[in-house]
């Protein structure tokens, strides 16, 4: 009988402990969606039948008049902004409320972070500011120029594999082959090592990429808990053996190269660099002397930093580019006018380089840019972005104050296919991102790599990559769809992170005559 209690008293207590938030956009005035107990709105996706993404699309559709809608994430509030002007306050103006994304309830204490989660996305605060300041001079233009070789030796093999795996008109899954071309240049440029993913059909380098992604039951109950009870399980891990896996890999690098700067000059090296040169410091963004004056901070770059950061730069670097450019591969397909335009303005600028593939020659290819926009408009890698308020406060002219720790959210997937910002948004038209048009509406509304001090920091890595596979292809190849192509992909409801692909994107790929 006192067992019958004890689980009756422990049922009654979760009730009320994931409940006693339930009123409190009601009380703000703004409109919500009623949420359930343990899950608040979040049940589709616990229970891995709805992304984020898809939910927060969903309660944008469901409110088209409202700027702001309130939601739970089990007992936690949010407010998803609608409203482009408001993102502006929130991504740049008013960043200094705002500058976690809150990805891990803990982010601002990076001891309490598993270790590969110890990066630029996910810490928040004056770890944020020494990193994003320290790893920045990886990406101007110059290194990314001194890069280009080791993209011009992966598009050669990106364009062998195209020709050997579509021999006799099989059908080749853009997702899959854009993946591989990517894993490997993020192998040469991140860790100096060939990953081999284009040429080895079980490339080990591969299957790492996969399995830092892949969504397992184990996973979504350890995500669940650290939602429902971030302080009481906030050392469990999401990541598992792949952390063990990754760290194991970047130290035998650092080992081999005897934790000093080589000659590679790729993303370790810059590691290295910075860890050679002592202590990083900064302004403090949370700490400020009597006088109102922000304290300096430091901290070294030590080696679980080094692992988080290169783990970032591989997971992102190759995540995000694969699915756009394979999107963008999908829909070149179904636009033939729009391939033939990318096709002529590819022959025309290799001509003027000796038919060879540079970066110079790449930065010429601005249509094929502008289809690469519009490919990431039409599905954004990346369809939800978050930020987690840092003090209590009040959003001008709609009079509604939020609390420390209130996660905002914003819909890019919606955002970026809403009328109010886009002319005759379902048609896919480059031509939209040319100087002369005056889309978006607002910039606001277009933000593939999210906007303000933590817009994405590999950008334009992304882009030079991207856009270099694209036209390697383009150049040999036109592509049609196959047989079992969807117009419309479905999307997989387990990519929480990267938007990705149910049974991925087969495509047809004919080699030009």
């Amino acid at each position: 009988m006192l067992h019958l209690v004890i689980i009756g008293s422990a049922i009654v207590a979760l009730y009320f402990y994931t409940t006693r938030t339930f009123k409190y956009w009601e009380k703000k005035g703004v409109k919500y969606d009623k949420p359930i107990p343990i899950f608040g709105n979040m049940a589709p996706s616990f229970l891995a039948q709805k992304s984020i993404s898809q939910l927060v699309e969903g309660l944008y559709w469901k409110y088209p008049e409202e700027k702001v809608v309130g939601f739970f994430r089990s007992k936690n509030p949010q407010l998803l902004i609608r409203d482009p002007d408001i993102i502006k306050l929130i991504w740049t103006t008013d960043f200094h409320n705002f500058y976690s994304r809150g990805i891990d309830e803990t982010d601002n204490d990076h001891h309490n972070i598993e270790i590969l989660r110890k990066n630029l996305v996910v810490v928040a605060g004056d770890i944020w500011r020494l990193l994003r300041q320290s790893t920045t001079p990886a990406f101007t233009s110059g290194k990314l120029k001194a890069m280009f070789p080791l993209i011009v030796e992966r598009v050669e093999r990106l364009q062998e594999r195209t020709r050997t795996v579509s021999a006799g008109g099989r059908p080749v899954d853009a997702r899959d082959l854009m993946a591989r071309y990517t894993t490997d240049f993020i192998g040469a440029c991140g860790f100096g090592i060939d990953g081999d993913a284009l040429q080895d059909e079980d490339s080990n380098f591969r299957k790492l990429g996969d399995r830092i992604f892949q969504i397992d039951t184990k996973r979504i109950i350890t995500i669940m808990l650290k939602t429902f009870f971030p302080y009481t399980f906030r050392h469990a891990k999401l990541l598992g053996k792949v952390e063990k896996e990754f760290c194991d890999l970047v130290n035998e690098i650092l080992k081999q190269r005897n934790y000093k700067p080589s000659d590679r000059h790729d993303f370790i090296d810059l590691m290295l660099e910075i860890k050679a040169k002592g202590k990083m410091e900064c302004e403090s963004m949370e700490k400020m002397k009597p006088d109102g004056t922000p304290e300096r901070v430091s901290m070294e770059m030590d080696e679980e930093l080094i692992a988080a950061q290169v783990f970032l730069f591989f997971a992102a670097g190759f995540e995000t580019s694969s699915s756009s450019s394979s999107y963008a591969l999908h829909e070149i397909a179904y636009n033939p006018e729009v391939q033939k335009k990318i096709q002529d303005e590819i022959d025309q600028v290799l001509a003027k380089h000796d038919n060879k593939l540079s970066y110079d020659a790449i930065k010429e290819m601005r249509y094929l840019e502008w289809t690469f926009q519009e490919g990431m408009r039409v599905l954004p890698p990346v369809g939800s972005l978050i930020r987690t308020c840092r003090q209590k406060y009040t959003f001008p002219d709609l009079g509604l104050t939020v609390d420390e720790g209130t996660r905002v959210v914003i819909s890019t997937q919606a955002l970026h296919n809403d009328p109010k910002y886009w002319d005759r948004p379902d048609e896919f038209r480059p031509e939209r991102f040319s100087p002369e048009s005056n889309e978006p509406k607002n910039k606001f509304a277009f933000l593939p790599f999210g906007s303000g001090p933590r817009a994405c920091i590999g950008e334009r890595l992304g882009l030079m990559q991207s856009l270099a596979g694209l036209a390697a292809i383009l150049s040999q190849f036109s592509v049609a769809p196959a047989p079992a192509s969807l117009r419309r992909p479905l999307l997989n409801p387990t990519s929480n992170i990267v938007q990705g692909i149910s049974g991925g994107l087969p495509l047809l790929f004919t080699p030009r005559k």
